[in-house]
């Protein structure tokens, strides 16, 4: 197995020095076909509403109300958070203008809230979803092995449009695999996700997880490199990195300029990636050839 660290390694910082083509998102969020509408009405929001639906993380672009909820046999889960909606309301109101008084337009910005269908159980109907227009991706198995064999691994959850892992839940979400490009970058993405899971206290305990207090801090930047060397690592091990190194490469440039720009970066987080994918493969490192 270090030989495969090596050479991945070895390809990803010959990459960096050469230049890398600008890292892409290997899943698709919802599309022409899948923008947020009204469930009952069927009509779609438009404007600014538009993104503050498309940013929410469902992967059902279907909406409604608490009370459209309830009209339809369901109800809205407890504890579930709603998203505002704005529009503007136009009419007149009357002002004195001397001795006359005149009526002169009004425009008033209103908002009521909506919830995700995900987010509703007993509906009476059931939305249809939109097509995606791609073939099912399928498993690949030398993956779904490694993944499998993980005894310790947290829990895994497929559904929305963001790939995340929580260190406070100890749980990966993932968008559903058919979102992805190809079988390759899907489980590419997971091996990611469950890098950083690595690194919870209660397995190897690593600081540039435990510690990082925001979004693009020195820790966060050192985690993801760490992470994506970690899935390339795994990858490499199921013989998929030849679909994948590219996207690799480009991301690790992405998160280098947050660190000025230090490839010796790659090699730190690439001997902290090492000890992740051991974790994973249930190798011990001890016992591993040199």
């Amino acid at each position: 197995m270090p030989n495969v660290y090596e050479v991945i390694t070895s390809r990803i910082v010959k990459q960096l020095e050469s230049g890398t083509a600008p890292w892409h998102k290997p899943w698709k969020v919802s599309g022409k076909n899948g923008l947020p509408r009204n469930v009952v009405s069927g009509k779609e929001y438009r404007g600014i509403n538009l993104w503050i639906l498309l940013s929410s993380g469902f992967a059902s672009p279907h909406w409604l109300t608490f009370r459209q909820a309830r009209e339809l046999g369901g109800h809205v889960r407890q504890g579930e958070a709603g998203l505002p909606v704005v529009y503007w309301k136009f009419g007149t109101r009357e002002v004195q203008d001397g001795d006359e008084t005149i009526e002169k337009p009004s425009v008033l910005c209103r908002y009521y809230t909506v919830f995700n269908v995900e987010q509703c159980e007993g509906l009476r109907i059931q939305p249809v979803e939109p097509a995606h227009n791609q073939p099912q991706v399928q498993p690949i198995d030398a993956c779904e092995q490694v993944i499998s064999a993980w005894l310790g691994k947290p829990t895994i959850k497929h559904g929305g449009n963001h790939a995340s892992y929580s260190k406070a839940l100890d749980c990966v979400q993932m968008p559903e695999r058919d979102r992805f490009s190809s079988a390759e970058e899907y489980y590419s993405t997971l091996f990611h996700e469950l890098t950083h899971s690595t690194g919870h206290p209660t397995r190897l305990n690593r600081s540039s997880l435990t510690d990082f207090e925001r979004f693009g801090d020195q820790n966060y930047s050192r985690e993801e490199l760490v992470a994506e060397m970690g899935a390339a690592f795994l990858a490499g091990s199921c013989g998929i990195e030849n679909r994948t190194i590219n996207n690799s490469a480009a991301y690790l440039a992405n998160w280098l300029g947050a660190l000025k720009n230090d490839s010796r970066m790659v090699l730190v987080a690439a001997s902290q990636a090492q000890k992740a994918a051991d974790l994973i493969l249930g190798v011990n490192p001890s016992d591993a050839r040199h």
